[in-house]
């Protein structure tokens, strides 16, 4: 019996991964929106009734998607961080850049899958609390680079514009919102670094959406957004206070 279980619960992962696949690639042509359990049925000659044993509902499988996209591109973040701390030992401003690429390189191979992430949100879909996980993998990553940063002296204190123009404070209004940024994601480091942080990654995200979702298409030509991208990265990176 042992073994029978075995092979049923093979074909039936094998089928949940075809499921995902052809779920995956109508991202591209229906949108997130549009996708439906019914056409995923269709396309794998599949009863639309029979699919529901494998995922039960269309918020499951765009779960399931959302899940996937994270893990992909937190892994890819952290390979990135991982070859590069092994290579530049004390580069945290090398890591920083070399995680932003990361995001940047998985956001164009995947661009429908990036929109499922960081797109407009699914009419009449809510992430549940287990994407969280998956969701914070890359900004683990970024946590630890300014955490160890930080406690190497790497940070300097005056960034980004020197001590004659400090940076504002941290309103005490926030100030519940960064500790969360703490526990969520292990970030060891004072308010106002972390504020800096945060500020960075939202522009990590905000450049990297520019570009994918098509904002640059009149100003930034393709053979100059691999540059563009670094000077703002680095930029970004000079704002968190990276040493470089």
């Amino acid at each position: 019996m042992s073994a029978v279980r075995t092979a049923r619960e093979r074909v039936r992962a094998e089928l949940i991964r075809e499921i995902t696949e052809t779920a995956r690639r109508q991202l591209a042509t229906a949108g997130a929106g549009g996708l439906s359990l019914r056409a995923v049925a269709r396309e794998l000659g599949m009863v639309s009734s029979a699919i529901y044993r494998y995922v039960p509902s269309r918020d499951d499988l765009l779960t399931a998607l959302i899940i996937d996209g994270y893990n992909a591109i937190g892994a890819a973040v952290e390979r990135a961080d991982a070859r590069h701390a092994k290579a530049h030992t004390g580069d945290f401003a090398g890591r920083w850049l070399a995680v932003c690429r990361a995001v940047r390189e998985w956001a164009l191979a995947h661009p429908h899958e990036y929109a499922l992430l960081y797109g407009s949100p699914v009419p009449g879909y809510e992430a549940p609390d287990d994407t969280v996980p998956a969701a914070v993998r890359d900004t683990v990553v970024i946590a630890r680079i300014v955490t160890e940063a930080h406690a190497a002296g790497a940070i300097d204190p005056d960034a980004p514009d020197g001590p004659d123009v400090p940076c504002p404070p941290p309103l005490p209004s926030i100030a519940g919102g960064l500790d969360r940024v703490r526990t969520i994601v292990h970030m060891d480091a004072p308010d106002d670094v972390i504020m800096r942080a945060v500020t960075a990654w939202a522009g990590l995200y905000g450049t990297v959406s520019f570009e994918v979702f098509g904002q640059y298409d009149n100003l930034i030509g393709d053979s100059s957004r691999a540059d563009y991208f670094d000077h703002t990265m680095t930029l970004l990176g000079r704002l968190i206070g990276l040493k470089p």
